[in-house]
């Protein structure tokens, strides 16, 4: 599970963004840490680079597709 330490550099979010899913391989829509949908490994990512391939990490067959869902956003645009 992510964790931070400081609240105020955190803000909650109810954007449909946060509900997609994504495939190993498909090209990153926005940069920052997704966790996968089946077994809740995290990894970070970058924007307009690939999610890791389907060999990145293995399934059980109970853990079905690897299947990879942002829940931090990292946002390289912030308002001064």
């Amino acid at each position: 599970m992510a964790s931070y330490k400081y609240q105020q550099f955190m803000a909650q979010s109810q954007d449909t963004s946060f509900d997609l899913l994504h495939a190993p391989g498909q090209p990153v829509p926005f940069s920052g840490i997704y966790r996968c949908h089946g077994c809740g490994r995290e990894i970070s990512a970058n924007f307009g680079n690939p999610f890791p391939p389907q060999n990145h990490h293995q399934h059980t067959s109970e853990q079905g597709l690897i299947q990879w869902r942002m829940i931090v956003w990292a946002n390289h645009n912030p308002k001064k």
